[in-house]
Parts: structure tokens; C-alpha cells; sequence
């Protein structure tokens, strides 16, 4: 099969392009760095000639609920008219555990993508996630007051992104599903123990104080509602597993 991967070179999506040539089929990553850009839809109709199947791994770095439906509407709507165009059989999306419990922030984003899914033409299927390992680093990275890193407090069941990688692939070369069971690391953890984890691993020295984060997004997690059903496939790796690979 040929496979597309829209953000092909993200966290996700990198060892989705990994796992899809593992097993065996041709991988088309689409991404600007490559002429593709899916918000204006330039280069999409070249790029999904003759593609089988489309992977939506594209992501955007804000937590505005307004950019966020915008980015993902618009980006997610024309890969979807350009699969239309192509021909292509299967469109995958790769979503969130728990985002219509939580419709707020970034998450109102990813629900308005799933909506616009729902009416693809294309026959789809959407896989939720629960959060990656990597979202540590990335509270580590954004949660901060000047000089001073802060460990979010909320509850979450972190997957390796090498496991999601793989069950999307999957997904992508068997016939479309509708709603996917959802995916989840193999325990809950504490993220706020999470950010202080990684920020030992890699050599931080600061005092890393926990703080709730008072957006309702964050209170959701806090209050569990992204954590998996007792009806989610488990992942093998635990948070433990993969900060023990991260090094300064």
C-alpha cells in the first residue's frame, strides 16, 4: 500500500512513517518542509497521487481554543477534499482520549476535527490517544514563570508514541472502522511527578514546584476525565521505561 502521513515528522508521527515502511508499504510524508501545506491545501493533490490511505498525525503548538478549531478544520477539511479528489480509501485520525468530556482549550480543537470527520466522504476511522511520554518535556518546555519551571498538576495514562505509531499503521491498511477502540499507556501516572521525572533525567536543578493550572482543560485532567474507559487496548511501556532514555 502506498500510506500519507500529514505532519509525518512530528512525535507521533515520525515512528508512524517508521512503523508504516516496517510493514512493508510505501510512505508519502506530508509536511511544508516537503512543498505540502495542508492549511492552504498547496501540494496536497500531487502528493496524494495514488496514495491508499492517509494518516492525520498534523498537530499545533497552542492551547487557544479559537486557533486551534482553525488550524484543524481548515488543515483536516482540505487533506480530506484532496483525498476525495485522489481517490484515496481510508482516512485515519489520530485524536484524543476523553476530548468530548473536556471540550475546552486545545481539546475544543481536536473535537471540531473529529466533527469534520465524521462527514468525510472518504471512508474514516478516528483512534484516540491518551497522552504521550513526551508530554512531559512539553510541560516542562511551556509551564513556566520566567525562569521558573512548573510541574502541572493532572491525571493522565501516557503512551509511547512508538505504540500509537504502530497502531496507526495498522489501522490505516485495514478497512475503515468509524470510532477505533481507544489507546492508553499501560497506568495512570501523576503528571506533575511526570515533568519532575523528566526534569531529573535531563539534568535540571531547580526546584520544580507542582501547580493546578486553572484552565478547564487542565481541570478535567485533574478531575480524571482523560484518562481511558476499562475498554482501552494497553500499551507495554511505561513513563518509567521511556524517561529513563532521556539524558541531558
Amino acid at each position: 500500500m502506498k500510506i500519507a502521513i500529514a505532519g509525518g515528522t512530528g512525535i507521533v508521527g515520525a515512528p508512524t512513517v517508521e512503523a508504516v515502511r516496517a510493514a512493508g508499504h510505501e510512505a508519502v510524508i506530508l509536511t511544508r518542509s516537503l512543498g505540502v501545506d495542508l492549511v492552504t491545501g498547496q501540494g496536497l493533490d500531487a502528493a496524494l497521487d495514488g496514495v491508499d490511505a492517509v494518516i492525520d498525525t498534523a498537530n499545533i503548538s497552542t492551547l487557544n481554543a479559537d486557533a486551534a478549531t482553525q488550524f484543524f478544520t481548515a488543515a483536516t477539511g482540505n487533506l480530506i477534499a484532496a483525498s476525495d479528489r485522489a481517490g484515496v480509501g481510508h482516512i485515519v485520525l489520530l485524536s484524543i482520549v476523553g476530548i468530548d468530556r473536556i471540550p475546552y482549550d486545545y481539546y475544543a480543537g481536536k473535537i471540531a476535527q473529529e466533527k469534520v470527520v465524521e462527514t468525510s466522504p472518504v471512508p474514516w476511522t478516528i483512534q484516540r490517544a491518551t497522552q504521550f511520554h513526551e508530554f512531559a518535556a512539553q510541560m516542562f518546555s511551556q509551564a513556566k514563570i520566567g525562569p521558573l519551571r512548573l510541574a502541572p498538576r493532572a491525571r493522565t495514562q501516557p503512551i509511547a508514541a512508538t505504540e500509537v505509531g504502530a497502531r496507526l499503521a495498522t489501522v490505516a491498511s485495514e478497512a475503515p472502522q468509524g470510532r477505533a477502540r481507544d489507546i492508553a499507556g499501560p497506568r495512570e501516572e501523576a503528571l506533575d511527578a511526570m515533568v519532575k521525572a523528566y526534569a531529573k533525567a535531563i539534568g535540571h536543578r531547580g526546584w520544580v514546584p507542582s501547580l493546578s493550572i486553572p484552565t478547564k482543560q487542565m481541570k478535567g485532567m485533574r478531575d480524571g476525565l482523560a484518562l481511558p474507559g476499562p475498554d482501552a487496548d494497553l500499551g507495554t511501556q511505561t513513563f518509567a521505561d521511556w524517561v529513563a532514555t532521556q539524558h541531558p
